[in-house]
C-alpha cells in the first residue's frame, strides 16, 4: 500500500512539473535599434526583435498605432526578425515593443524601446556657466536656450559613455526665451565631456528639434592654472596675429633720442670743464706777471 501511494505521488509531481512548463510563458524577446535611439529625420532605421527559443512569426507594436504595426514571417525558425524604416519621419517617433508566436500562443511583449526623431524644429543654443574650463571634481551648469516655446529640454552626452537628462523648460522674462538648466558633474579628466541639447513639446515627446552645436567641457587638474579655451565658432575670441613693427620703431626712436640727449649733456659738461681750466690758466699767468714787476 505504501509503495502504491509513493508511486502515485511521484507520478502526480511529474505531471505537475510538465503541466507548469508547458503552460509557462516563453522568454520575452529583446528589442534593439540601429543606428541608435536618437535619429535625424530622413535616416534609415532598423529595428530588431531577438528571441532565444526561435520563432517564425514576429510582430512589432507601436504605441498609438495600429496593432500590430508591422508583421514579419520567416520561412523557417529564426532567432531574429528585422523591421526596416527606409526614411524615418515625424510619425515614426514613438515607443515600440515586439512579440512573437509560439506553438502555445503569443509571447510576452519586449521591454519598451523609445525612438526619438530629430530635426523637426530649429536648434537651441548650449552654453556653460561660468566657463567651459573647470577643475577636476567640480560641477558645471549647462544652459540650453531657445526662442521656441519648448516644454522640455534634453541634454545628451556624446562619446563612449552616453546618457541623457531631461529638464523642464523655464521662461526668461528679460530675454523672452525658454531655457533648461542642467547640472553635470563632478567631472574628471579620465573621459571627454561633450554635449548636445534638444527641445520638444510634451504632446509629441519623441519629436525633437535639431541638435545644438557640440559643447565640450575641458577638465583641468586641480594644480594646473585654468585657461579658458577660445570658442572656435566665435571670431572675436580667436587670438589674432599681432604686428609689432610700429611698436619696435617707437622703441628704437626713443632709444636714439635718449642717446642724443646723453651726448649733448656730455658735450656741454666737457665744454664747461675746458672753460674752467682756461680761466684758471689766465689767473696763474697774471700772478707771475705781478711778481716780476715787484721784483
Amino acid at each position: 500500500m505504501t509503495f502504491v501511494f509513493t508511486a502515485v505521488l511521484c507520478l502526480g509531481l511529474n505531471l505537475g512539473q510538465e503541466t507548469s512548463m508547458s503552460e509557462g510563458n516563453p522568454h520575452k524577446p529583446t528589442l534593439s535599434v540601429q543606428p541608435g535611439l536618437v535619429v535625424a529625420k530622413g535616416k534609415q532605421v532598423t529595428i530588431s526583435c531577438e528571441v532565444t527559443t526561435g520563432a517564425r512569426e514576429y510582430r512589432l507594436y507601436k504605441e498609438g498605432g495600429p496593432h500590430p504595426w508591422r508583421t514579419r514571417n520567416t520561412p523557417k525558425t529564426t532567432n531574429k526578425a528585422q523591421f526596416l524604416i527606409p526614411s524615418i519621419e515625424q510619425r515614426s517617433g514613438g515607443i515600440y515593443r515586439c512579440y512573437y508566436k509560439t506553438p502555445t500562443g503569443w509571447s510576452e511583449h519586449s521591454d519598451p524601446l523609445e525612438l526619438a526623431v530629430t530635426g523637426l524644429y530649429s536648434k537651441p543654443s548650449l552654453s556653460t556657466q561660468p566657463s567651459n574650463v573647470v577643475n577636476s571634481g567640480e560641477t558645471v551648469t549647462l544652459q540650453c536656450v531657445s526662442t521656441l516655446g519648448f516644454n522640455r529640454f534634453v541634454l545628451t552626452k556624446e562619446g563612449e559613455q552616453k546618457w541623457s537628462l531631461i529638464q523642464e523648460s523655464e521662461f526668461i522674462n528679460s530675454t523672452g526665451q525658454f531655457q533648461g538648466l542642467f547640472t553635470v558633474g563632478p567631472v574628471t579628466p579620465s573621459q571627454r565631456w561633450i554635449f548636445r541639447c534638444y527641445g520638444y513639446h510634451v504632446n509629441s515627446p519623441q519629436v525633437w528639434s535639431e541638435p545644438s552645436d557640440l559643447l565640450e567641457i575641458h577638465v583641468s587638474e586641480a594644480d594646473q592654472p585654468l585657461r579658458p579655451s577660445p570658442n572656435i565658432s566665435d571670431p572675436k575670441t580667436v587670438s589674432q596675429p599681432q604686428n609689432y613693427t610700429m611698436e619696435n620703431l617707437i622703441r628704437m626712436g626713443a632709444s636714439i633720442l635718449v642717446l642724443v640727449l646723453l651726448g649733448v649733456l656730455l658735450f656741454e659738461a666737457q665744454h664747461s670743464q675746458r672753460q674752467t681750466q682756461h680761466a684758471a690758466g689766465r689767473e696763474s699767468s697774471a700772478s707771475f706777471m705781478v711778481a716780476d714787476t715787484w721784483e
